[in-house]
């Protein structure tokens, strides 16, 4: 089974609010989906949270090294995409499109061999993952509502971060915590997200640290991106001396960059993007060297249900993982499936049993939400 074309879906029209400093429109484009085509007729789905412009100029690159290439051996694929784009683009774009690539490629090995990625991953440890509804802060009378709407949804565990937090005054970051605890009661977790990769990020350890303290009076479970994402010193330290877990990674491609924040102790969490790090191949070699290291994996997942997908397998495929990242509510997540995530009784996730990642694509959705929005 050969690779025969590589075609580009943009996803536009319904962006969710990120958050950052200089907020993008609904119509921007920052999520692109993959198909790889083989000669037998199989797709193979994936997705890049990289905007379609920057995925297909990687793509100028890659394609020459994909066309005719054996469509099932994605770790090797993937990896010599990675080899030869050394000199152009290491890193950065390029490495989101491939794990869009990549993320596809073992969608087609799971439907060429009939089976479910997580079982190609190495196993299934659970059948089960608890998805965390994730959020971003508001003003305190909308965010009492949004928690309460997302818990109503099924949700047993929120993520809530950027806005207002770590921007306006440690009273009213307090006020905000107070606010989600207080709306979804003592049995929902809670975690929280300063968003330290936004642009210009003003703080450094000491705010960081005294953040950690009231947090953790709060019962949140961890906190995330509390320091610039470069600041591997400043994440060594926070880590030695914070209350609750510390987690990071979410902007950072391809292992190596991982390594030293595994090595030096930086986090309790670290969180790849499986859409941006490399793919699936690129996260399950971060998700071992984690265990290497007792460091606990969740997958960044701000994106598709394509990429929630694959989160879903390689929670299911690595023994420490246990929860993944679900954007509540997102239109590229619920409109762009045939049939739409199910949350049981318990607020977990069933992982696919299916062949692949189990991605049926809902094409009156894909094409609404993929034509220029003017």
């Amino acid at each position: 089974m050969k690779i025969t074309e590589i075609r580009t879906i943009p996803l536009l029209g319904e962006t969710p609010p990120g958050g950052w400093a200089h907020e993008v429109a609904p119509e921007d484009n920052l999520h692109t989906l993959v198909e790889v085509h083989t000669d037998v007729g199989l797709i193979g789905y994936g997705s890049c949270f990289t905007s379609h412009a920057l995925v297909e100029g990687a793509l100028q690159l890659l394609r020459p090294l994909l066309i005719g290439e054996i469509a099932i051996e994605p770790e090797r694929i993937s990896e010599k995409l990675h080899q030869t784009t050394f000199w152009q683009g290491r890193g950065g774009a390029v490495a989101h499109a491939i794990s869009g690539v990549d993320i596809a490629l073992w969608d087609l090995l799971g439907q060429a061999t009939g089976q479910p990625v997580a079982r190609l991953l190495g196993g299934i440890y659970r059948d089960r993952v608890k998805p965390y509804g994730s959020l971003l802060f508001e003003e305190p009378p909308v965010l009492r509502d949004r928690c309460q709407a997302a818990v109503a949804r099924g949700f047993r565990a929120l993520k809530l971060g950027w806005n207002g937090f770590g921007r306006v005054s440690r009273q009213y970051d307090e006020l905000l915590v107070r606010t989600a605890r207080e709306a979804v009661g003592p049995d929902v977790e809670l975690m929280v997200d300063a968003g330290g990769s936004e642009a210009f990020w003003p703080h450094g350890y000491k705010w960081a640290a005294e953040t950690a303290r009231m947090l953790r009076d709060y019962d949140v479970v961890w906190f995330e991106e509390p320091l610039p994402p470069d600041d591997l010193e400043g994440y060594v330290l926070l880590r030695t001396h914070a209350p609750l877990p510390i987690a990071a990674g979410e902007v950072l491609t391809r292992r190596q960059s991982f390594r030293p924040f595994l090595e030096r102790g930086a986090v309790d969490i670290i969180q790849p993007d499986t859409t941006k790090c490399g793919g699936l191949s690129e996260a399950r070699r971060i998700a071992w060297m984690a265990g290497e290291h007792n460091v606990l994996l969740v997958s960044h997942g701000w994106n598709t249900a394509v990429g929630l997908l694959a989160d879903l397998h390689l929670a299911a495929a690595m023994p420490v993982a246990r929860y993944v990242e679900y954007i509540t509510p997102s239109p590229y997540i619920e409109e762009i499936v045939a049939a739409p995530f199910v949350l049981d009784e318990d607020g977990m996730l069933a992982v696919p049993t299916g062949p692949g990642l189990g991605f049926a694509p809902n094409p009156e959705g894909l094409a609404r939400l993929s034509r220029p929005v003017r």
